[in-house]
């Protein structure tokens, strides 16, 4: 394909930079999704501190993290999650049934891209409480993220280790992405990442192509497609056999 050198408006909203659409959908094989603040319209997190009184903390730390200010993202959780020590475990479902709301244009996007024989993968530095109710709901393929330590109703503070690794950071996700890709029998380029926080970029780096939707300054900058207004499924706009 013809490459466009600088990035330009492709629509009001829609930036692009790195190449010349339109694109073939069906040219792809894989799209990976971060989930919080880009599948969903909420960092899991910050809603959960609110239950402890303590989300401006919380976010003031997601926020300098998602920015690529705090460099040690495994950290940058630890310390997040140990601030929800004691909240009651009820508190993951109120946050689920009356504050997490996917956002616009994600069930399009999915339909579209599983209509054009794509699998899907979310990989979220969230939590599974939420990302597999969010997978189950979109009906994607395959799921990874953090698991919170409950115990008699309660969260501790920590996260539990898993049999892939401890914490689903920036570097788990890219090697998610990359060993997705090898398990299909694809190349790297032949998968699309989509994200808004600079946890994202390791995946989005080895992606053919990578999607910032309403992301942070430093990822929209890097990213190939850039959603700046509109939902998800503004994506498609870039392709002729959408």
């Amino acid at each position: 394909m013809s490459v466009a050198a600088s990035p330009r408006e492709l629509a009001p909203g829609l930036v692009i930079q790195g190449f010349e659409p339109p694109l073939r959908l069906s040219d792809f094989k894989l799209i990976a999704f971060d989930m919080d603040s880009t599948l969903i319209n909420i960092e899991c997190v910050d809603e959960i501190a609110d239950a402890a009184g303590r989300k401006a903390e919380v976010a003031a730390i997601t926020a300098a993290a998602m920015r690529g200010e705090i460099t040690d993202y495994k950290d940058s959780l630890r310390r997040r999650v140990a601030l929800l020590q004691g909240v009651p475990a009820s508190a993951l479902e109120e946050v689920y049934t009356q504050r997490l709301q996917l956002n616009p244009g994600a069930e399009a996007l999915v339909r579209a891209c599983r209509a054009a024989g794509l699998k899907t993968l979310l990989v979220s530095g969230g939590f599974t409480f939420f990302a597999d109710r969010v997978a189950a709901r979109l009906q994607l393929d395959e799921a990874r993220s953090n698991l919170l330590e409950i115990v008699d109703g309660q969260l501790t503070g920590r996260m539990v280790d898993q049999p892939w690794g401890d914490i689903c950071d920036g570097e788990e996700k890219r090697r998610t992405l990359l060993a997705t890709c090898a398990r299909l029998g694809i190349a790297p380029t032949q998968a699309i990442a989509m994200g808004d926080g600079a946890n994202d970029l390791p995946m989005m780096g080895v992606a053919g192509l990578s999607v910032a939707h309403h992301a942070k300054p430093a990822v929209r900058a890097q990213a190939m497609v850039a959603i700046d207004d509109g939902g998800l499924d503004r994506l498609l706009d870039v392709f002729r056999d959408r």
